[in-house]
């Protein structure tokens, strides 16, 4: 019971994830409706067996006032695939500004990345070029479909018309 289920607003956009649980309880109160029904099994009551769902619309558009990804030290991690940008490491992680704070570096999506705790030291306070280190993917601010593919692990195949 621990899957995610898609949920998509009125206009079929993807706005969020939530649990198996979370779905049925909308599904079963009318307030929405069930685009695709996941492989993995059944809800059972005592005299009933439910399908589970993988995708789920709102009956009502909803406004989702976007704010965009909230820029976290969780948030650069998952992005950057909890693993070093420099050697790849998925040991000791820390954040590192691409261009150090000591050089008018700010602390953004496109500055910060995951870096180990070594090739943060050996980096210190000059550019990645300057200490012969190169980044092997540089950062970028996420998308909101993006990051729901991040957050959900596993992806159900019905997902990927909405999450492109």
């Amino acid at each position: 019971m621990d899957q995610k289920v898609l949920v998509l607003n009125g206009d079929y956009t993807a706005i969020t994830l939530c649990s198996v649980q979370k779905a049925f309880v909308l599904l079963f109160l009318d307030k929405a409706e069930m685009v695709a029904k996941s492989e993995q099994g059944v809800l059972r009551t005592i005299s009933h067996a439910y399908p589970k769902p993988s995708i789920i619309r709102l009956q009502r558009y909803v406004r989702v006032p976007y704010k965009g990804i909230a820029l976290s030290r969780h948030n650069i991690f998952k992005r950057d695939h909890f693993e070093c940008q420099y050697c790849g490491s998925t040991k000791n992680l820390t954040l590192d500004h691409v261009v150090p704070r000591s050089r008018g570096g700010e602390s953004s999506w496109t500055n910060l990345l995951t870096a180990c705790s070594r090739c943060n030291h050996a980096k210190g306070h000059h550019t990645p070029n300057e200490a012969g280190l190169t980044i092997r993917q540089q950062p970028k601010k996420p998308t909101l479909a993006g990051f729901l593919k991040l957050s959900a692990g596993t992806i159900d195949q019905n997902w990927h018309a909405y999450l492109n």
